[in-house]
């Protein structure tokens, strides 16, 4: 079984987890062209993916879904409420300035102004107050929920896209393609386990500031060798602390250390968010854990999504190292550091 991280941090997160027969990418928040490049220097082929696991709408894990899955024509798995986010994030909305506004408001006033000197009755003119024979509106049209079925729907809507994305630049094709189209969705549940290939997967909530975030654990029914990932979330709750019990790997978030936060360049606003339940890791909370709650079955630990605002690799490193020196029994563990800005080696059990 293998983990590569393509990317980890606050630019960008994605991840490669391979077992004998599956392979599937967990989040795609580079472009499409950077995560293929990636890939390509990680000796992991794109060819090969089976699926894209999402564990949230955020920009830094989706960046490059849409553009790659239909590059690949692979099924992207999210929950329910998190590719509902991610539709109403990439589908775009009619947007009227307040300028704009106020000339329909005018333009209306004038047509109701006309049809009642003509003699037509004021409630009459209300119901026939037009401009240009569109009823009035006060306001822009609020955008509808684009999602309004099962995965059946979803893929027969993305059919049609794909059709008008095939056909686009042809005389007479006007519309662009969805910008939601994937080729095929799949859901699950937080809780629930589930399979791709001979990858049993369980997805466990985590406490972050989006519709469901998400984190997973994969074990190769094969040889029963499990890796976590658990990243983006604000502190560690027992669900979190439980799912994170008897893995081989584990991608855990150290954001930030807590005094350069404070110092750092952040407004204060985005500073609490970050500090807040639904935030993220500090080192000091990733080391309390290390040292408190951890059972020290991994033999890889990978700290990740450091802040290069308000960390520092060597500051990462060293709280963790701390915190499992305190235990004899965890020497044996290995902590690396993922990146920001070039692939981890893979790591192979």
């Amino acid at each position: 079984m293998r983990m590569t991280v393509l990317a980890s941090g606050s630019k960008g997160n994605s991840t490669v987890i391979a077992s004998a027969r599956t392979r599937v990418l967990v989040d795609a928040g580079l472009s499409c062209r950077e995560l293929l490049r990636r890939m390509a220097q990680a000796q992991e082929d794109p060819a090969a993916l089976d699926a894209i696991l999402i564990t949230h709408e955020h920009q830094d894990h989706v960046a490059g879904l849409a553009t790659l899955a239909r590059r690949l024509r692979i099924p992207v798995f999210f929950t329910e409420g998190t590719h509902r986010a991610w539709v109403r994030m990439v589908t775009p909305r009619a947007t009227m300035t307040y300028a704009q506004w106020l000339d329909h408001i005018q333009q209306e006033k004038a047509a109701r102004a006309a049809l009642a000197a003509q003699g037509v009755p004021q409630a009459r003119a209300a119901s026939l107050g037009t401009v240009g024979g569109m009823g009035t509106v006060p306001a822009p049209p609020q955008s509808l929920d684009p999602i309004a079925g099962p995965r059946a729907e979803a893929t027969a809507s993305g059919a049609e896209a794909a059709s008008a994305e095939d056909e686009e630049g042809s005389p007479g094709a006007a519309p662009k393609p969805d910008p939601a189209y994937l080729p095929a969705v799949e859901y699950f549940h937080s809780g629930a386990n589930f399979s791709i290939g001979d990858l049993s997967i369980t997805p466990f909530t985590i406490p972050h500031d989006a519709a469901d975030p998400c984190g997973f654990v994969f074990e190769s029914r094969s040889d029963s060798i499990r890796m976590a990932i658990a990243t983006d979330l604000g502190y560690m709750p027992p669900n979190v602390k439980s799912a994170l019990k008897r893995v081989d790997v584990l991608l855990l978030e150290s954001n930030h250390d807590l005094e350069m936060l404070k110092d750092g360049p952040y407004p204060w606003a985005v500073k609490q968010r970050v500090l807040s339940r639904v935030g993220h890791l500090s080192n000091h909370a990733t080391a309390e854990f290390l040292a408190r709650d951890y059972d020290g079955g991994a033999t890889y630990i990978v700290l990740g999504h450091l802040s290069e605002a308000n960390n520092a690799p060597e500051l990462a490193l060293l709280s963790a190292e701390q915190a499992l020196a305190g235990r004899m029994t965890l020497l044996g563990n290995r902590i690396l550091l993922a990146q920001q800005a070039a692939p981890l080696a893979p790591i192979c059990l």
